[in-house]
């Protein structure tokens, strides 16, 4: 029965509790004991070392060519020389010469203990990469460890995270030691290691703090159908409930806002708005331009859905938003293209376009100031539509008889030429 050396005994260890096969250490030993044996006598000498994998004895060997004339003495041996070591060897022959195993031993004793440290280290790498990479897209906790100029380091636990400058809240100030969660965003490759991208500044990062925290949305029972955000600033949130007894914006706020306080302390106060998703796409935008209020939605096009909000004097500013903010994510949320106007402005604004449509109107003979109110209030706000119109349609209109609508038509086409 074959006796295993105490270094087999330590691979075959490796390999039940690491990982590590014992067939790869035993090529990363033979190549290491020959490059450690070089070292000390010559990186030019051609030798083999051999690890038995059933009893783990290591045999070396010098590997020299047989020739009649020696020119490289490093590689080849003479015929005579080559005898002393094997009689029946012939020149054109390769003869392998055994080295001293105890000088190998050591050597293999002082190389095993540094390969295996290492492989240890690589294979526990390994390990954490493939346990955080099925984490990407999750919410991760821990402490800040250490800050790197901008950059913070996040104590994962197993690992560290990065939570680079672009990817903190704008403004925020995380100290050492304090308990932060972020979303891991990525693995990415770094120029020695795997790093762990951590973000608090990704929409993400705000969708999973609500499944994390509002059991509705966990449960599907509350979907989020739409999110956007401006870290630092603001995140609008479109919410609705599959559940016809279940309030969506209610089950995310909370009895007194218990749900969703604990996430806007998380996210250092920033502001979220929840709105109700609907179809009525004029309560849609209400909702979406939160928190102005008193607001009135004009559609503009539906078809190129633009529209603009008339807001009273006071909210100009809210409805705008920090930096245009609010009014920017609202239009995001929504798909349409939303302007903000106040109600003085618009006011102004058609005061301005009915005069300017009564002047063109006036420029028609026969059309007068009283008359051209009249048009103008019917829909004939251009020479063009009065020109087309017909003279039943004219003659509907209070104060205009027949003739008059027969004169003015004919007028407005002549105007129109």
């Amino acid at each position: 029965m074959t006796t295993k050396s105490e270094l087999l005994i330590i691979m075959e260890q490796l390999e039940r509790d690491k990982g590590i096969k014992k067939e790869e250490l035993i090529n990363l030993l033979e190549s290491a004991i020959i490059s450690a044996y070089k070292k000390q006598h010559g990186k030019d000498i051609n030798a083999e070392a051999a690890i038995d994998p059933e009893t783990g004895r290591i045999s070396a060997h010098l590997v020299k060519n047989v020739v009649e004339e020696v020119l490289n003495p490093l590689h080849e041996i003479s015929v005579g020389e080559a005898k002393r070591h094997a009689p029946e060897v012939k020149a054109g022959e390769i003869l392998k010469i055994p080295l001293d195993v105890n000088e190998f031993s050591r050597i293999a004793a002082q190389t095993a203990r540094q390969i295996i440290v290492q492989k240890i280290r690589e294979k526990e790498k390994e390990a954490i990469v493939a346990e955080y990479s099925k984490k990407v897209g999750e919410i991760m906790g821990g402490n800040v460890f250490k800050l790197l100029g901008r950059t913070i380091v996040v104590d994962l636990g197993k690992a560290e995270g990065i939570l680079p400058p672009d990817e903190q809240i704008p403004g925020e100030k995380l100290a050492i030691g304090r308990h932060v969660r972020a979303l891991l965003l990525k693995i990415e490759a770094g120029p020695k290691d795997h790093q762990i991208i951590l973000s608090r500044k990704d929409p993400q990062f705000v969708r999973k703090l609500f499944e994390v925290e509002i059991p509705e949305i966990y449960e599907k029972v509350v979907d989020i159908v739409k999110l956007d955000r401006e870290a630092g600033l603001r995140t609008k949130i479109i919410v609705e409930s599959k559940n016809l007894r279940v309030d969506a914006v209610g089950a995310c706020i909370g009895v007194r806002g218990a749900r969703i306080r604990p996430i806007i302390d998380e996210l250092g106060g920033e502001k979220v708005d929840l709105i109700h998703n609907t179809k009525d796409i004029l309560k849609l935008i209400e909702e979406s331009i939160s928190p102005a209020k008193n607001v009135r939605i004009d559609i503009i096009s539906a078809e190129a859905k633009s529209a603009e909000i008339v807001v009273p004097d006071s909210m100009l500013s809210v409805a705008v938003g920090k930096f245009g903010h609010n009014i920017r994510m609202a239009s995001r949320l929504t798909g349409w293209n939303l302007t903000v106007v106040t109600e003085a402005a618009k006011k102004q604004k058609e005061e301005q376009s009915t005069q300017e449509i009564k002047v063109e109107i006036s420029k028609v003979p026969g059309i007068g100031e009283k008359t051209a109110e009249i048009l103008k209030k019917a829909g004939f706000d251009s020479i063009k539509k009065i020109a087309e119109a017909s003279p039943k349609e004219l003659i509907a209109l209070q104060g205009i008889g027949e003739k008059t609508a027969e004169k003015i038509i004919k007028a407005a086409k002549e105007s129109g030429k």
